[in-house]
């Protein structure tokens, strides 16, 4: 169960890229934001009953602060700001860098050990990402590939911090406890965010209103619980592994629906990224807990 969980996440993640390119078109990324934050919230206050366990310990605050700050919070400001710049293939492939930005994480901050395999495997993943930026050509739909991805890859650092506080605190508060904490925090954070930035429109589609139910229910509520299930049964390395469907989920999605396709320059730059997660799963980094 908590493999399907992953792969069903990853696929609901991988998605928002495509919705987001096609809301952002008609509402103001804040205001999608905020609506996605504030539809999972009053989802989740609706089942308040079945949240679970929650067994606070002192000094948790800061913990859950953090995890709620790098994601939903600042992850979704990066990655909305990403979108009006870059291609939703481009910013998907980015996201191949998550799971070697976790392990590297835990080895600067947790103290942990990883070979010399993690670090070529880690490199080869960030040039990849830096030649796709480069081989990106300004478009309509990607106005500038560099900044946009560079935003991504800020993002994918927010949410590598989000995965370090999630692994310690899953052992104290079930899935949907966490997921609560991160719809609530982000509907609170984004809500003035939104209404400095822009009105809400006039006038909204019915296609972009379900979208954002899409995505608050989907995907905030859907791919975090999913995703928080998983934490809390499976080693944070092997859960890292799973984001690597991202890219391919994205890019596939992508082409089929908003008709995106890539240079050959950028299929080798992301072939070059995905190499570089495979390089980097050796059997002693396989085995390193990532929190």
């Amino acid at each position: 169960m908590p493999f399907l969980a992953l792969v069903l996440a990853m696929a609901l993640w991988a998605s928002t890229f495509v919705v987001l390119k096609l809301v952002f078109t008609e509402v103001s990324p804040l205001w999608v934001i905020c609506a996605r934050m504030w539809v999972a919230a009053l989802a989740l206050g609706l089942c308040y009953r079945f949240w679970g366990k929650a067994s606070y310990r002192k000094g948790d605050w800061r913990l859950l602060l953090a995890m709620s700050l790098a994601e939903p919070c600042l992850y979704f400001v990066f990655e909305a700001k990403a979108l009006l710049y870059t291609s939703a293939g481009q910013a998907g492939m980015v996201t191949a860098v998550l799971p070697l930005l976790t392990v590297a994480g835990a080895v600067l901050f947790l103290k942990e050990k990883a070979s010399l395999r993690l670090w070529l495997g880690l490199g080869m993943a960030l040039v990849g990402v830096l030649w796709l930026s480069a081989g990106g050509e300004a478009s309509l739909d990607a106005p500038n590939p560099w900044l946009g991805n560079a935003l991504e890859l800020v993002a994918m650092l927010c949410a590598s911090l989000y995965s370090l506080s999630l692994k310690y605190l899953s052992d104290r508060y079930s899935p949907l406890w966490l997921t609560a904490i991160q719809a609530i925090s982000g509907a609170l954070f984004f809500l003035p965010l939104a209404l400095w930035s822009a009105p809400w429109p006039g006038q909204v589609s019915s296609q972009a209103l379900g979208a954002m139910l899409y995505l608050g229910l989907g995907v905030t509520l859907g791919a975090y619980g999913l995703y928080n299930f998983a934490m809390a049964r499976l080693a944070a390395a092997k859960v890292a592994i799973f984001v690597n469907l991202i890219p391919l989920f994205s890019l596939l999605l992508a082409m089929g629906l908003l008709d995106e396709r890539l240079s050959p320059n950028q299929w080798v730059a992301s072939a070059l990224v995905l190499a570089g997660v495979l390089v980097s799963q050796g059997n002693k980094d396989r085995a390193l807990e990532t929190a």
